[in-house]
């Protein structure tokens, strides 16, 4: 039987649903706590040249100070985009200019904006689920086709165990970050 095809299907479910983890991840980087990071800024994506351009391509991110994040625009026609896309981003910031350089003071997190961090946290956490879910439908399907084509039913029981259990994994380290990082949301 074609049983080397499968373990070839295994890694390439287990790649993806490593690359939802991954997006996870730096979605999570991007979340702002207390402290600034020059992560924070990573989703934002700034109107340059006639396209949608990350921010740390249009200019230098620098952390200075614990409370403070600074863009040094490299281009002084992008100060306006730039200076917009931060305030448009969703993270709460309202950035000064300084010259060139966008100043961004990272204000103290209050209750109720930790609480909605929370929640924007638990949605993330929720689409790599459900990115991983549809890895998981994928090697369903291909399990499907393939006991179609002739796999015998105890190894069609083996891979679909398998595929199940390299989602259950995938799940529970996406609720063990979504809880790390909600505790870190709401440390004060």
């Amino acid at each position: 039987m074609a049983d080397e095809e499968f373990e070839i299907d295994m890694d390439d479910l287990e790649r993806r649903m490593d690359g939802a983890m991954g997006a996870l991840r730096s979605e999570f980087a991007s979340l702002r706590t207390g402290r600034a990071s020059a992560s924070m800024l990573d989703p934002v994506m700034v109107d340059a040249y006639g396209s949608k351009t990350p921010i740390n391509q249009v200019g230098t991110v620098n952390v200075p100070e614990p409370r403070m994040v600074t863009v040094n625009i490299w281009d002084k026609a992008l100060i306006g985009p730039a200076e917009k896309a931060i305030r448009e981003s969703g993270l709460g910031i309202n950035p000064q200019l300084n010259g060139t350089i966008i100043m961004l003071p990272i204000p103290e997190l209050n209750e109720e904006r930790r609480r909605d961090l929370t929640r924007v946290a638990a949605q993330y956490a929720e689409n790599a689920r459900v990115s991983v879910r549809n890895v998981r439908r994928d090697g369903m399907d291909q399990l499907k086709k393939a006991k179609n084509d002739g796999m015998s039913e105890d190894d069609h029981k083996i891979w679909s165990d398998e595929v199940q259990d390299l989602t259950d994994k995938y799940i529970s380290s996406i609720d063990s970050a979504l809880e790390a990082k909600q505790a870190e949301i709401m440390q004060v």
